[in-house]
């Protein structure tokens, strides 16, 4: 199969390309800047991908333009940790072009190159959930995950005709540098538990808001 992955140069993006060509898939790795392990790992790397910059993502991601893409896992993402007396517009607005309109605009862009029966999974998190939400605080997080949610609903709609199907991830509290090292899971293990729940993916559960250990998170 070919999968699509962006943000794959490091942490969850990075773990999902080693698990997807350790099963013998093709990978197309896309990311703003490469890496040296991206680099090693067999995977067709496509940097200079920059999901913020709408004016410039359909030509960097024309690389792909001949390939008929079964799996597209819009991974790329930011958080900033502002509180409610502390933050600043800029990097609100930063983490909603990251995190909300760019996995939109991927998958705009790339609409055309879907097969019939592809899978889109949108890597979100249970901090967009409001019924989840006990803690406050990450307000351009939580605010650009939750408008990623509603955007992802839209998309399994949209989509339902052509046989393509939409998950929502949350991938766990997973161990990587946008957190610090801090977290429950490490990167492989959740990579491993997201291909599951892609691979378990149909029509039938698409527009579904899921943890990557297979339960279903309340919006």
């Amino acid at each position: 199969m070919n999968v699509v992955i962006t943000g794959a140069n490091r942490g969850i993006g990075l773990a999902l390309v080693k698990a997807y060509l350790a099963r013998g898939d093709k990978v197309f790795a896309t990311c703003r800047n490469s890496s040296d392990e991206l680099n090693a790992s067999g995977a067709r790397v496509i940097s200079g991908v920059d999901v913020s910059q709408p004016d410039t993502l359909k030509d960097a991601l024309s690389p792909l333009k001949d390939v008929k893409i079964d799996i597209l896992i819009n991974n790329a993402g930011v958080l900033a940790a502002e509180s409610l007396d502390d933050w600043q517009p800029n990097t609100i607005d930063y983490q909603f072009r990251v995190n909300a309109m760019g996995p939109l605009l991927v998958t705009q862009a790339l609409l055309g190159q879907l097969k019939s029966g592809a899978k889109i999974g949108l890597i979100t998190s249970r901090m967009g959930s409001m019924a989840d939400n006990g803690s406050g605080g990450y307000y351009g997080y939580r605010m650009s995950k939750a408008a990623l949610n509603a955007a992802g609903v839209s998309m399994a709609n949209d989509l339902r005709s052509q046989g393509i199907a939409v998950a929502l991830l949350h991938p766990g509290f997973v161990q990587t540098e946008m957190v610090n090292g801090n977290g429950d899971i490490d990167a492989d293990t959740a990579a491993q538990r997201l291909v599951q729940r892609v691979d378990e993916l149909d029509l039938g559960s698409s527009g579904q808001f899921v943890h990557s250990n297979g339960d279903v998170l309340p919006w």
